[in-house]
């Protein structure tokens, strides 16, 4: 009878621990395992998607590139950047709040050039119309023709001939890398000239204010900090914002 005893206690013993283990795994979160298999390409479908995908995270590591070489961007930041210096504001507005409304100006000029190459390209191409080659020469030329549109003949002409080939007759014959750098060296130029006329009428604050500083003998007080708040002062008078941006936005039409 003890050993019957003894028997029932040891199994009772058991089977509550087992409870216990069992509930405390139920209540236990299950921890993820994350698996990379890295194999061979055994077929030439797995080596066009092995090389899909690595042009695709090239082309991801370079879209802010692309995003600034080939977009309205590039004017819009430097003109931007004049008009800092130009003030004299060493950290107003900040570099971040320059870029950030950049890029949504940049967003409002080219929304219709990417509308055209989400409605030719890129809804195609998600819908199994197209392929990814044929959508690729479809969503560059809306791209394509906007560069067009705002490069000089002149950057034109010079890539043409330093790239040795032919004149191209029209504008589909000119191969896209001649064109990016000729719209890029192109923007370079159209945003300094409008940077230099946003200096000249704060320049000129400046001259008149050291000029009378100089008059009254208080050459002692740097102009700087006295013409920087009649140069916002002039700023916000004119409705400088309003007249940049605007023209910013036609000088793209």
């Amino acid at each position: 009878m003890k050993r019957a005893a003894f028997f029932i206690i040891i199994v009772s013993l058991l089977m509550s621990g087992t409870v216990n283990i069992s509930a405390q795994q139920k209540t236990t979160l299950p921890i993820p395992k994350i698996g990379i298999d890295v194999g061979s390409a055994d077929s030439p479908e797995d080596v066009s998607v092995t090389l899909q995908i690595l042009v695709l995270m090239t082309v991801l590591s370079l879209a802010p590139s692309i995003m600034i070489m080939t977009t309205a961007y590039l004017r819009i930041i430097i003109v931007f950047h004049f008009l800092k210096n130009a003030l004299g504001t060493q950290q107003m507005p900040p570099s971040q709040l320059l870029a950030g409304i950049a890029l949504f100006i940049t967003f409002f000029v080219m929304a219709p050039t990417w509308n055209k190459v989400n409605d030719t390209a890129i809804q195609p191409l998600l819908e199994g119309k197209v392929t990814m080659e044929a959508a690729y020469d479809t969503g560059i030329e809306p791209i394509r023709e906007f560069m067009y549109k705002q490069v000089r003949d002149e950057d034109l002409e010079m890539f043409i001939s330093m790239a040795q080939i032919e004149r191209p007759d029209n504008q589909k014959e000119l191969p896209t890398y001649v064109l990016i750098p000729a719209f890029v060296l192109s923007e370079l130029r159209t945003g300094f000239i409008m940077g230099f006329f946003l200096f000249i009428p704060f320049i000129m604050v400046d001259m008149i204010v050291s000029s009378i500083l100089l008059s009254m003998g208080m050459m002692m007080i740097p102009p700087m900090m006295i013409s920087l708040p009649f140069k916002i002062l002039l700023f916000i008078m004119v409705d400088g914002w309003n007249l940049i941006i605007g023209s910013l936005i036609r000088s793209f039409a």
